[in-house]
């Protein structure tokens, strides 16, 4: 298989009005998918016609892009449903649920506004698979030569997409279970769920007070959401809230606030279901990490008796592991929560819901869920480092890592892996202590700015841990 030019981990993504995301390469990124659906000069496959299905959130270019990628679907004779504002699992899931060759969501997540993307789903709700990404990618330098006009495929609203999704998140709550009585802050973050999510918390019966719902095209993620906290942290206060739920910009990924203000992440709710599973099943085989969850949530499992493996940082590679094993759960530490046995892809709606139910038939908090468990403190060090610095096979920074592990006593980690879009290699320490994390990290990147002898203007920076989308 030849290398992917142009898709990632995630779809396409990019700055809008450079390189892949701009109207004439989506334009003919459509037609590519488009062709490769429809069958080459756009004869449809076994007599029918292909639909796809595009969704997009609230970034302004989301028009655009829309518009670029229903011409190129039109001109490879591949029909079109318009579903509007959706987050992606929604997408997913309506592409699934109406049978549809393949599902589009423009959205770049979590990013700026300035920022935006595309992601395929195919018609069993799962990203496409990479044999064929690489078939698309063989296709978008070719010319684009419209089918006949008697060829050209139409495009239409799909006015209830909302109604639907709405009703499926609903669904993967327990019947015998309501939210009654309980008073929720919901931050959509301006984003994609400004007006399904709201919906589906009421319907279940929660007093649900929406911050982050306003969307103006430009403050998608601006202050609120998963990535930005702290309002939901304010409002939860100032509300007198049980609980405050933020979604990202897509809303597939969830970070949960409590009464006290006290932030939960992906592993911690990973860590929640798992117990709930336990509880309600009487076992759960394994779950599924990445190399950023916390040691502390890979113990207290180990002690629940859960396997617990590692993935790559990315959803793409927890849920490829979660395939290759036969597991269901699996999570990243920023709030991206796959759960297969509810949805084909992560969704921070039905995952907020399945920790809303833990939580009706335990009857305890999350913070009493979590008893016993305390996080290690994770100290990460980003390096700018030359392009082609070759850090793996240096003396120095792999002594410097054997002498931090040495030193931790299996009570900690050291995790040096290259960024994927930028020049920086990032050093993550966990350890007991936030000073021997900090030190040891420290240590580490000192050696790595020292050797890279081929930059003169590096500098450290601390950054607060996140995991990279």
């Amino acid at each position: 298989m030849r290398p992917r030019r142009y898709f990632g981990t995630d779809g396409i993504r990019g700055k809008v009005g450079e390189s892949v995301i701009a109207p004439d390469f989506v334009l003919r990124l459509g037609y590519a998918v488009g062709t490769v659906l429809a069958g080459v000069n756009g004869r449809p496959h076994s007599g029918t016609r292909p639909t796809v299905l595009i969704g997009k959130d609230t970034r302004v270019s989301g028009y655009m892009l829309e518009g670029a990628l229903e011409s190129g679907f039109s001109a490879a004779g591949v029909d079109v449903m318009l579903a509007g504002p959706m987050p992606t699992p929604g997408v997913a899931y309506l592409t699934r649920a109406l049978r549809l060759a393949a599902g589009v969501m423009i959205s770049a997540s979590h990013n700026p506004y300035y920022d935006n993307g595309i992601k395929f789903f195919s018609a069993d709700g799962n990203k496409l698979p990479d044999h064929v990404e690489t078939m698309i990618e063989a296709q978008i330098d070719k010319p684009l030569i419209c089918v006949p006009s008697d060829h050209i495929g139409k495009a239409r609203r799909l006015d209830d997409a909302a109604g639907r999704y709405i009703e499926f998140g609903k669904s993967t709550f327990p019947a015998n279970c309501d939210l009654h009585g309980m008073k929720l802050v919901l931050d959509c973050a301006h984003g994609a769920a400004y007006d399904v999510g709201p919906h589906v918390f009421h319907e279940l019966g929660a007093d649900v007070i929406p911050i982050g719902v306003t969307p103006n095209g430009f403050n998608i993620n601006a202050g609120y959401g998963a990535t930005s906290p702290d309002e939901l942290v304010r409002a939860v206060r100032a509300n007198h809230a049980d609980l405050g739920i933020a979604l990202d910009g897509d809303a597939d990924r969830v970070l949960i606030v409590d009464s006290s203000g006290r932030l939960y992440n992906g592993d911690e709710l990973l860590y929640v279901l798992a117990k709930d599973r336990i509880a309600t099943e009487g076992r759960v085989q394994g779950v599924v990490g990445t190399v950023m969850t916390n040691m502390s949530i890979e113990q207290a499992l180990q002690r629940a008796d859960v396997q617990f493996v590692r993935a790559a940082v990315g959803d793409r590679y927890v849920l490829e592991m979660l395939h290759e094993r036969g597991w269901q759960l699996g999570a990243e530490s920023s709030g991206h929560i796959l759960s297969l046995d509810r949805h084909t892809t992560g969704d921070g709606i039905v995952s907020a819901l399945l920790v809303l139910a833990a939580m009706r038939r335990s009857g305890k908090s999350l913070a009493q869920m979590l008893e016993g468990v305390s996080l290690f403190p994770q100290k990460l060090i980003n390096v700018r480092i030359a392009p082609n610095f070759n850090w793996k096979e240096n003396d120095r920074i792999c002594q410097a890592m054997k002498d931090a592990e040495s030193a931790l006593h299996g009570q900690g980690r050291v995790l040096v892996r290259a960024s994927g879009t930028e020049p920086l290699l990032r050093v993550m320490v966990e350890a007991e202590s936030e000073v021997d994390a900090l030190r040891h990290a420290q240590a580490i990147a000192s050696i790595v700015t020292e050797t890279n002898v081929d930059s003169n203007d590096l500098s450290l920076r601390l950054e607060p841990l996140k995991a990279e989308a």
